[in-house]
């Protein structure tokens, strides 16, 4: 027997039925299909499965950008050793400075759209009983962190090579670090603030707001000694502070050399950098967790925002 379908509105015309015929053998019985238990098999099972439909259907234009970004390593071709003059070592904190905060907030950008568009399918998906939001959150943070570590590795070879670092095993490791590590708290950045918010360009908007506060407070326009102690905390609420202290004081705060300072007498290289910009060679290990803490940070507001608030309009 055909059920009918009522489509429209019913009231005001008769052409508005339709006929749905069962076909026999083919959804007869019930499915059983079982939401997402409390077990971390079903959790990784369903992060999985994301993971696979997310690879699938994303695609970031890694080698273009990172053609795009070898600018900035041609810009400051070979600037590495060049530390000899106060100017020269501002010109590399130059350097530091446009390759995480623009290249950083490029990545933040990016991914707006990409997480608006697919949290409008996350709401069919799971209204269908497809997958829960935590798996949904993990695997979306899975996906870009894959990209994320290719982006970085070429990335650092590029513009570490054509700045001319010296290539030494833990200077190395700390720059390719401190780069992925800002890397990724922009992409989560960029995620969470499309979580808390209705659309993408509301994201967009919030997220321009809070950059510029990232950016005056960086430690590059105005350094960390010279910023009133009244608001020196936002210094240390400021994450892109944090990449460009670990950046500059792994590669640089240790060197003992002579550097030229015009109306002063000289020092070396290590004393400037502590007394005017305020980085030390030993605070580098609470810099390193402190990255971790701000991953950790946007994940877990943007796990909240996918799994509380649904700006769903129908």
């Amino acid at each position: 027997m055909p059920t009918l379908i009522f489509i429209g509105e019913i009231r005001n015309s008769s052409k508005n039925l339709a006929l749905h015929n069962q076909v026999p053998g083919i959804f007869t019985s019930p499915l059983n299909i079982p939401r997402a238990y409390n077990s971390m098999q079903s959790l990784f099972l369903e992060t999985t499965l994301v993971i696979l439909e997310e690879l699938s259907i994303q695609c970031h234009p890694v080698l273009y950008d990172n053609y795009d970004w070898s600018n900035v390593g041609v810009i400051f071709w070979n600037k590495g050793g060049q530390i000899e003059t106060r100017q020269e070592l501002t010109n590399l904190l130059g350097a530091t400075y446009a390759a995480i905060l623009f290249l950083g907030g490029s990545n933040a950008s990016a991914v707006q759209s990409v997480v608006a568009v697919e949290r409008t399918v996350f709401y069919r998906e799971r209204a269908a009983g497809m997958y829960s939001e935590l798996p949904y959150a993990f695997a979306h943070v899975a996906v870009e962190t894959i990209y994320v570590a290719i982006q970085t590795f070429i990335y650092t070879l590029l513009l570490y090579s054509m700045i001319g670092y010296e290539w030494e095993v833990d200077k190395f490791f700390y720059f390719y670090y401190f780069i992925f590590m800002c890397f990724t708290y922009f992409s989560m950045y960029g995620m969470m603030v499309v979580a808390l918010t209705p659309g993408h360009q509301i994201a967009a908007i919030v997220m321009s707001f809070f950059l510029s506060f990232w950016n005056l407070f960086s430690g590059f326009l105005i350094p960390r000694p010279l910023i009133p102690v009244w608001w020196r905390w936002y210094y240390w609420g400021s994450p892109v502070a944090w990449t460009i202290y670990g950046i500059f004081a792994s590669q640089f705060a240790d060197k003992k050399t002579i550097l030229h300072v015009p109306d002063a007498p000289s020092t070396t290289v290590d004393v400037f950098l502590k007394k005017d910009f305020g980085y030390d060679h030993d605070f580098l290990i609470p810099v390193v967790l402190a990255h971790v803490g701000w991953v950790l940070l946007f994940f877990f507001v943007f796990a909240y925002g996918i799994k509380f608030l649904n700006f769903q309009r129908r």
